[in-house]
């Protein structure tokens, strides 16, 4: 099976679809293709309907393209191309982040946090400030116990909050200033208390991860 350039005219959006997208998906969407360009092809039957990447194709028909690189099934039963639908849809949210190497390429990208998929200001937070590193660093050795359950707890709220970051609340507002209280849309509870966002050094001597 080989990748086809087809005009976006001759595609067929499906009568129905097992995603639905939502605005700030399109944005991202179309924010990756502006960035990258279309990175995988859409997915049709012999009939030119669309079986995997309907989202992809509305952001290209937004964004005025004429064509679009295509994958093309001619030999699919209709079980088949229902079950490619909801496999499509469905494997990809099976898999979990790996936190450590996302923290890992953050930091290597040195503030360069502009990434489809991500609120910058939120990608920012992420990334430790390095003279907080080092500071902490210095005082390794020397806590007491107070100091490094303290440390410990943080770590779990941030530890918490990374796994959150990938599923806000559609409307979350991130604040300018990050030391003010971020806030939500009205549908998320006044009790609930948001947590930080875990962030980490590892120590030059022992290579221990110390969570700041």
């Amino acid at each position: 099976m080989e990748v086809i350039t087809m005009k976006l005219a001759d595609l067929i959006k499906p009568e129905k679809n097992v995603r639905i997208h939502t605005e700030q998906q399109l944005k991202e969407f179309r924010r990756s293709v502006e960035m990258f360009g279309q990175i995988r092809p859409i997915v049709v039957d012999e009939k030119n309907v669309i079986l995997a990447g309907n989202g992809l194709y509305d952001t290209l028909v937004a964004m005025g393209k004429d064509t679009a690189e295509v994958y093309r099934y001619d030999n699919l039963t209709e079980n088949q191309k229902k079950k490619l639908m909801i496999a499509d849809n469905k494997i990809f949210s099976l898999g979990i982040e790996n936190l450590d190497t996302l923290n890992s390429f953050l930091e290597e990208l040195n503030g360069d946090l502009d990434i489809p998929g991500f609120d910058e200001e939120i990608l920012k937070q992420m990334v430790s400030d390095a003279s907080e590193i080092t500071e902490r660093l210095s005082e390794y050795g020397s806590l007491d116990d107070e100091e490094i359950r303290s440390i410990r707890e943080n770590a779990e709220r941030k530890d918490a909050q990374m796994q959150k970051v990938a599923s806000e609340p559609e409307g979350y507002i991130q604040p300018e200033d990050a030391s003010e209280a971020p806030s939500y849309p009205p549908d998320v509870a006044d009790d609930e208390e948001p947590t930080e966002i875990r962030r980490f050094a590892i120590c030059q001597n022992c290579g221990e991860k110390i969570w700041l």
